[in-house]
């Protein structure tokens, strides 16, 4: 007898469930719009850093990486490592200068590769000089021939 109830409740809820539409969304193909206060990707802006690096004091998980490139002129590249990063803002509320926000746009951060998990952030005269350091230090091996 209880076998017969159980399957009974089966069968109402299989055939319920065939006229119904599905409660799952079909993400990727059909996005929601994130909320307000997302925190998402890590954003940076160079104009208004002063380089006090107190967002490198307060990130728990060691995630920024402040490069400087001329002190004087304020002139850094932040490298931000989204693999570390915890998304606890407490980068963002004690930068004095607002210049770290976590956006609430970007925040499919999924990836197959670790690679594009670090994310280096800056002016583009910096960058190139950053990277053109990067290549004096660690010159490419000679092809063999």
């Amino acid at each position: 007898m209880k076998r017969e109830i159980r399957l009974n409740a089966v069968l109402r809820d299989a055939l319920r469930s065939l006229f119904r539409r599905p409660a799952t969304e079909r993400y990727p193909f059909e996005k929601n719009p994130a909320p307000e206060a997302l925190r998402g990707k890590l954003v940076w802006d160079p104009e208004k850093c002063t380089g006090c690096q107190l967002c490198i004091k307060d990130c728990p998980s060691n995630a920024i990486e402040l490069i400087t490139i001329d002190k004087a002129n304020k002139r850094f590249v932040m490298r931000y490592h989204a693999d570390r990063c915890t998304f606890c803002a407490q980068c963002v509320q004690n930068c004095r200068f607002a210049c770290i926000d976590m956006s609430d746009e970007q925040w499919e951060l999924a990836s197959t590769g670790k690679q594009p998990f670090t994310v280096t952030y800056g002016r583009d005269s910096d960058l190139e000089s950053l990277l053109a350091k990067s290549t004096e230090k660690h010159p490419e091996p000679a092809a063999e021939t």
